[in-house]
């Protein structure tokens, strides 16, 4: 029975092609297929059988076949969704696809959140508090605007601590800061002099303040400005005195102010140009506020985060204040000053 059935497996088998490509190796080498030769077929030829009886006999194809036809079938029925719509499948699955990996993206930033800089990491000197921000981020400009003592405050006390640097030198240093408050003179007091100079150092600290007695009458004492009374300034020094010692400690140093010519004016005095630091002509501070002429206010507020000139001037807070707008630039204000001098002397 078992030979009947060979025979008959045999004869389809040989009938149907093999699949082209598909190089079977050859099994049962060796010592098996001597025996084989040598006649003791009887027990390979069961073998054999039993393989056509579970593969081949039945006419079923091979189950390469079966996976090659499946694959064939699959591909043609893919081709033809698409040309039914499958476009349109593909590419909305594509959409979903990029919003998954949009969601993955923002879920994988959350939880690889970088941890924000605490203040024993953040080291500065004279960089703005908006660089730090535009680089690291608004934890960090916090901290250096704290560090700085930059941090909004109404009170004068805090503003103080804002303008001046604790604990440094109170005497004269190689940049100084002047400010003066006038009065109004003549018929409208539309024309002004001076009533008080006051000059701080590099740190803030107030190095010279003086009341100035009015050489014309005053017709206008501006006090809702200026702050100036008529009892400050009738038992204040004399005006010849006062420009001397002003000039005495404005020579051969830096002079730090804003709208400086107007000080200068009422003082009678003259500074060479090239050691005159104006805040208000500082151009990299006008294209920040965008503003052509701005005032010391204005730059205070949005360029030290502190308010001044709420009521009346005090001629020594805002000399504390153009001294401090120049100390946060001072680095980028002389290297581009030193620049322009390179690029003259090559001219």
């Amino acid at each position: 029975l078992l030979k009947q059935k060979a025979k008959g497996a045999e004869e389809p088998n040989a009938a149907r092609a093999k699949p082209p490509g598909k190089k079977q190796a050859p099994k049962g080498g060796g010592a098996r297929g001597e025996a084989a030769a040598k006649g003791k077929g009887s027990a390979a030829k069961p073998k054999s059988a039993s393989k056509t009886k579970s593969g081949s006999a039945e006419g079923d194809p091979p189950s390469d076949a079966k996976s090659k036809g499946a694959a064939g079938d699959k591909a043609l029925n893919g081709t033809g969704k698409e040309r039914k719509g499958g476009k349109g499948k593909k590419k909305n699955g594509t959409i979903e696809k990029e919003r998954g990996d949009i969601k993955h993206k923002r879920r994988k930033a959350e939880e690889h959140v970088e941890p924000q800089p605490e203040e024993a990491d953040i080291w500065f000197d004279d960089v703005d508090p908006k660089d730090i921000e535009a680089a690291i981020g608004p934890e960090a400009a916090k901290v250096a605007r704290r560090k700085m003592g930059l941090e909004t405050g109404q009170t004068k006390e805090s503003v103080e601590q804002v303008l001046v640097k604790e604990k440094a030198s109170e005497g004269l240093t190689k940049a100084v800061a002047m400010d003066c408050e006038m009065v109004g003179v003549g018929p409208k007091g539309e024309d002004s002099i001076v009533a008080r100079v006051s000059i701080v150092n590099q740190f803030g600290k107030c190095v010279y303040d003086k009341y100035v007695k009015p050489t014309e009458e005053v017709t206008d004492y501006r006090t809702a400005v200026s702050g100036i009374r008529p009892e400050n300034i009738k038992t204040g020094e004399d005006f010849k005195v006062v420009q001397k010692e002003v000039a005495d400690i404005l020579n051969g140093r830096i002079l730090v102010g804003h709208a400086l010519h107007n000080d200068l004016k009422v003082l009678f005095l003259d500074h060479p140009k090239k050691k005159i630091r104006d805040t208000q002509k500082y151009k990299p501070f006008r294209q920040r506020v965008k503003n052509v002429r701005p005032s010391l206010k204005l730059l205070c507020e949005r360029l030290l985060n502190v308010r001044v000139q709420t009521s009346e001037h005090c001629s020594i807070q805002d000399a504390q204040a153009a001294m401090r707008l120049y100390t946060l630039e001072k680095r980028h204000w002389e290297a581009a000053l030193k620049d322009k001098s390179k690029v003259k002397k090559k001219k």
